[in-house]
């Protein structure tokens, strides 16, 4: 079998975790392969409203394994407050919930970083929220990180002094308070809670299941516009959010993606800083905020709202090789007698294009 892929073709908040627990029936494993706590996922199961910030949103289900893949980072605070959540609808971790070995940590100091660092860039800042995410992944790529098999190694805490004694050098830099030692305790204690979970080598698994013929659906957090190499960069995530992400975040051939579900509002909207075209700074703008009540899942911040944007999505379309699409909150624009959609960008030379272009990253469109 091979691994249908779930992502969001625009700046994230589409409607993905509607689409997931609609399709995940069909599915024998679901797994998220890349970012963190940053991402909420909103879905109703038994007219209850759950919001995931790093469990797969199959994890209701009982015949679904849930795999958290390597790509992701974790928080184990948030981890373990998500699993605590699940326990009045009788959701059994221990049988349908399989953390990679190989996934990030993110440590106290990580979120501290990312603290200051956003508040050091003043009128500047890209809209992090501040979940610990960015510096996580750039100790991955200086191979400085901690990952979630070293919980069960015997010299951990010798791992994590060491890098914390270097995020405390790293901070020195700044003009930044914080009270580091109530942060640890409850995070030490997330760590003794996550080593009794199913912790296993995930690209193993991942193939074993391709192998057996398991349906698998990849679960992608955030949205295309997003990636740190093809989207409106600075003002991006740190992770790959492209389909392409599935075969590094949980281990799989290229050959192994089978269907890509790209799912797209009728409406763009944006939380954070960053260029957005279409933009809307008016009462329309806000009319639609409300109507679709565009409030982050992670964040609670009020998402910026403005028109469908076509060349942005014909862009996420062609980097995802999208197969199938699932347009959302077209019910929204009902309020209104007239809609507009972006087809074309004019740029500053007074040229015109049908492309998603460099210049839209400056926000020169």
């Amino acid at each position: 079998m091979k691994v249908d892929v779930l992502l969001g073709l625009q700046w994230g908040d589409e409607g993905k975790g509607k689409i997931v627990d609609f399709l995940a029936p069909k599915y024998n494993v679901v797994a998220r392969f890349q970012g963190g706590p940053n991402a909420g996922h909103t879905l109703e199961f038994d007219g209850h409203k759950h919001v995931l910030h790093q469990i797969p949103s199959g994890i209701f289900r009982k015949n679904i394994c849930n795999v958290v893949g390597n790509g992701v980072v974790l928080d184990p605070i948030i981890f373990k407050e998500e699993i605590d959540k699940l326990s009045p609808f009788q959701v059994d971790v221990s049988k349908n919930l399989f953390v990679s070995k190989k996934a990030q940590l993110i440590l106290p100091t990580h979120r501290l970083l990312d603290a200051a660092d956003e508040q050091a860039k003043g009128a500047k800042k890209i809209g992090s929220t501040l979940k610990g995410i960015g510096p996580t992944y750039r100790d991955k790529t200086s191979r400085n990180g901690l990952r979630v098999g070293d919980i069960l190694s015997p010299n951990f805490k010798e791992k994590y002094d060491a890098l914390v004694s270097r995020h405390k050098v790293q901070l020195s830099a700044y003009d930044f308070e914080y009270d580091l030692q109530s942060m640890e305790e409850e995070w030490f204690g997330a760590i003794e809670f996550m080593k009794a979970l199913t912790l296993v080598e995930s690209e193993h698994y991942i193939n074993q299941q391709i192998s057996s013929s398991s349906s698998i659906l990849a679960e992608g957090a955030q949205g295309s516009l997003l990636d740190i190499d093809f989207g409106s960069y600075p003002f991006v995530t740190s992770s790959t959010t492209m389909a392409a992400g599935v075969c590094t975040g949980l281990g799989v051939a290229p050959s192994s993606i089978g269907e890509v579900f790209g799912i797209f509002k009728a409406y763009c909207t944006r939380v954070g800083s960053g260029p957005f075209p279409t933009e809307l700074h008016d009462e329309v703008g806000e009319e639609l905020r409300r109507e679709g009540k565009e409030f982050g899942a992670t964040t609670g911040r009020p998402r910026r709202c403005g028109w469908l944007d076509l060349p942005a999505l014909r862009y996420a379309i062609m980097l995802n090789g999208v197969t199938q699409l699932f347009m959302m909150k077209a019910d929204v624009l009902n309020i209104f007698k007239e809609i507009q959609i972006c087809t074309e960008y004019k740029l500053e030379d007074g040229s015109v294009t049908r492309d998603f272009p460099y210049e839209a990253n400056a926000g020169t469109v």
